[in-house]
């Protein structure tokens, strides 16, 4: 069965400081107390400053600091991490080469407007600058003692636009109806990521929210006592799933890139644990042959079904109450039942 989900992103404070180093690289300061690691966004991020600079990823360095060193930036929430902070590193990274056409251009002794900036060199441009041999960024650095000090780039904005993320689930579940013990046997993943800047990143951010999401969906719940008190506070009575309770979760990453970016960027982290919810109720509602009514997934029983006891609450074994009631329908029908476990697929 599957799942289509639709979720949004707000607007994002974000200020970024990208430093040109003398020996040609690049380092830009990652305030790690606002704007934590998450699913990898630093690799994303030195994937972008790369890009714009035009040098090598393994030049660019994210400098972890705190609070202290930047101004004031945005928590990380509503799957904007990267979206934010890569439209920052992309405006610090253009002021940045601003500086460096000025540097050249006062090297060179030429107008600024005659100098472009091409795959990690300055460029002066036109027929009559024929004799003046491309700067790279590092001769560019390692002379800016001379030509005015240090070179680095700056961005402080608001990162609106994030707009919409799409996915759509599919999963085969395999119901036992003796127990009602069910397993995921087949699932996969198709989710619009804009522009994937760092592919695997985004494969483990499909793959993390759907997992999170089958865990909603089959094993989660709090469950109070008459006196109020959480009767299940650690792991070891509350049960999310572990590996070996998941296939391997197949991903397909479509690329529709946001207007909003300048590289079509669009939040991935949160939207895959929303539809394994309704993809899941909806593969195992199939299997039981009955709507589920409850996440975790369970049935309520009516009262005294099962050998004249129940009360009417959700029971843990209504999933298998309810295949029972199924194979009992389909031998009524005389259509008898056609095996021991049903996959919804």
């Amino acid at each position: 069965m599957s799942a289509v989900c639709c979720t949004a992103s707000g607007s994002a404070t974000r200020n970024r400081l990208l430093l040109v180093q003398s020996n040609g690289g690049a380092a830009f300061i990652d305030d790690i107390e606002q704007r934590p690691d998450v699913g990898g966004s630093r690799a994303s991020l030195s994937l972008v400053a790369a890009e714009e600079l035009g040098i090598p990823y393994e030049q660019v360095k994210a400098v972890v600091a705190d609070t202290s060193s930047l101004g004031y930036n945005d928590m990380t929430d509503g799957s904007r991490g990267t979206f934010s902070s890569s439209m920052a590193t992309i405006s610090a990274a253009r002021n940045a080469i601003k500086v460096l056409r000025e540097r050249a251009a006062q090297m060179w002794d030429i107008p600024v407007d005659d100098v472009v900036w091409e795959k990690g060199h300055s460029i002066a441009k036109g027929e009559k600058y024929g004799n003046l041999a491309a700067l790279s960024l590092k001769e560019i650095a390692a002379a800016s003692g001379k030509t005015g000090g240090p070179i680095a780039g700056h961005s402080e904005l608001v990162a609106d636009g994030a707009g919409v993320s799409f996915a759509t689930h599919i999963c085969d579940i395999e119901v036992d109806p003796e127990t009602g013990a069910t397993r995921v046997q087949r699932y996969t993943v198709v989710q619009d990521a804009g522009k994937a800047v760092h592919p695997t990143y985004v494969e483990g951010q499909y793959q993390g929210g759907a997992a999170q999401g089958i865990g909603w969906a089959l094993n989660e719940e709090y469950i109070y006592g008459k006196d109020g008190r959480l009767q299940n506070p650690g792991f070891l009575e509350y049960r999310i799933p572990v590996c070996s309770d998941l296939p391997m979760i197949d991903t397909q990453i479509l690329e529709i890139p946001n207007p909003n970016h300048p590289y079509g960027v669009r939040g991935v982290g949160e939207t895959s644990i929303v539809p394994p919810l309704a993809a899941i109720a909806n593969a195992v509602s199939n299997a039981a042959g009955v709507r589920m009514t409850h996440i975790r997934c369970r049935r309520r029983i009516p009262g005294g079904a099962r050998n004249g006891e129940g009360d009417g609450r959700s029971d843990p074994l209504g999933i298998a109450w309810c295949c029972r009631r199924r194979q009992e329908q389909g031998r009524d029908r005389g259509q008898g039942h056609k095996g021991a476990v049903q996959e919804a697929g």
